[in-house]
């Protein structure tokens, strides 16, 4: 491995940041990105039961707020309730873009890995052909040795810089699905929550108070 590295030239440095830089992204994106964290289960229904009960007490609201991204969003709507609709509906649309700015951090910087990645790849491929050419003209084509060092290289740079650049794409891409589908779930359960502030009815049967969970 250290043989393919030094052959591969100093472009390999940065692709073996890249590499690093992708492994950690993605282990705290897997870990941040759980959906027990993210929309622990049921807590929909517990708030909007909550909500249905009058049980609105601001220490309540606040461990609501701390104990998840739902939690934050759904406890922005209760802090507005007594607002029309509309006001509600924007105050939490506009909680749920920075909510949904959070669970993406890092995933720019995925996706301009899975971009630069290859261009590294293949920048060190032109060096690699460079050297070569200036073996054959310091040479002549009679020297095989410096030919494949700079074929060497060539090919070492590139196949680095894919290595790196596909899984880098695909993390990407699965991560983007993932905060997209909790997205969609958080907006549904907040309409759910607007009408049952409007109603005041909930559609569920009696839960345990969600601020437990949240001190929990």
């Amino acid at each position: 491995m250290w043989e393919l590295i030094k052959a591969g030239g100093w472009v390999m440095v940065p692709i073996l940041a890249c590499a690093v830089l992708t492994l950690a992204i993605a282990l705290e994106r897997f870990w941040t990105l759980r959906r027990a964290t993210v929309i622990p289960p049921e807590l929909g229904d517990e708030v909007r039961d909550w909500a249905a009960r009058g049980h609105l007490d601001p220490k309540h609201l606040e461990a609501l707020r701390q104990n998840s991204p739902l939690g934050e969003l759904l406890a922005s709507a209760l802090e507005v309730r007594d607002r029309p609709r509309e006001q509600i509906k924007d105050r939490v649309e506009d909680v749920g873009r920075h909510i949904a700015h959070e669970l993406e951090r890092f995933l720019n910087a995925l996706g301009t890995i899975a971009g630069v990645a290859p261009l590294l790849g293949l920048l060190g491929t032109v060096f690699g052909m460079i050297r070569m050419f200036l073996g054959i003209l310091g040479s002549g084509i009679g020297d095989a040795s410096r030919l494949a060092g700079g074929i060497g290289e060539a090919l070492v740079t590139t196949a680095a810089g894919l290595c790196v650049a596909i899984p880098a794409l695909m993390l990407y891409r699965f991560f983007r699905g993932r905060v997209n589908a909790y997205v969609v779930e958080m907006e549904k359960q907040a309409i759910l929550l607007l009408d049952t502030l409007e109603t005041g009815q909930s559609r569920t049967a009696p839960a345990r108070n969600p601020a437990r969970r949240a001190r929990a």
